[in-house]
């Protein structure tokens, strides 16, 4: 099943998905109409997930209501922060490895939450690739050493949203917590509330970092790199939630 699903999301997703069409209308020829068809689908597509207004549409469908504040985590018994991957041998902290830039952006969020609560912290995140530390131990450096607040405990063995889910409930069981803060990027956020809730855990969502409004006029239309990175980001996310929804209804017919 892991398997199947990294290749789903592999070949769905640009620019592997754009680069493919336009390959198999060179293959097929220019000339024809399907070739030129799939030609013009590929890079027509490339360019317009690469603008602004194609980003910011993809991204704010998936996004929940912004937290009020720290008074709204009231009832919550903990702050779960969700990892977000990692760069490698970074050397400025002198970790080895360190949080990727949506990692920082949590714990930023979630040390805010903090102090404005007490609550105390789950930090969920595993080795991916077999790497030498756990995530969570990434993020539990930075929480202390950069944000000065502690973490209570550490979720070190989850690969992805439905691990986190599932091996935080079981650590957070024996703290007899039911109610969690979860802390993640606004467009991951629905469905990893959802995994938690079905790991049975219930959710006070805390989003961060919500999309940000494209510039006016013909700003808006000019493709960047980085629009391609956050469409692929929010169409990842979109491929999740299908994903999700079709194992359902297969379990539902079984």
């Amino acid at each position: 099943m892991e398997t199947l699903t990294f290749l789903v999301k592999s070949l769905a997703l640009p620019p592997l998905i754009n680069a493919l069409l336009i390959l198999a209308g060179l293959a097929l020829g220019a000339r024809r109409l399907i070739g030129g068809l799939f030609i013009t689908v590929g890079l027509a597509s490339l360019l317009l997930l690469a603008t602004p207004w194609a980003s910011h549409a993809l991204r704010q469908g998936l996004e929940p209501t912004p937290l009020p504040g720290p008074a709204a985590l009231r009832g919550a018994q903990a702050i779960v922060i969700l990892g977000g991957g990692r760069d490698y041998i970074a050397p400025e902290f002198g970790w080895g490895d360190a949080p990727t830039n949506a990692t920082w952006r949590r714990l930023a969020y979630g040390a805010h939450l903090h102090r404005g609560s007490g609550l105390p912290f789950l930090v969920s995140g595993g080795r991916v690739h077999d790497e030498h530390s756990a995530e969570a131990s990434l993020m539990a450096a930075a929480l202390r050493e950069v944000f000065e607040v502690p973490v209570r405990w550490l979720e070190g063995e989850s690969r992805n949203t439905a691990e986190n889910a599932r091996f935080s409930a079981a650590m957070l069981a024996g703290a007899n917590i039911e109610r969690v803060a979860l802390v993640s990027q606004a467009w991951h956020l629905p469905r990893a509330s959802a995994e938690f809730e079905r790991a049975g855990l219930k959710v006070t969502a805390a989003p961060t970092e919500f999309a940000s409004a494209p510039p006016p006029g013909l700003h808006g239309w000019i493709p960047r790199a980085y629009h391609l990175h956050q469409s692929t980001r929010a169409l990842h996310e979109w491929l999740g939630r299908g994903w999700a929804y079709l194992l359902a209804r297969a379990g539902n017919r079984l």
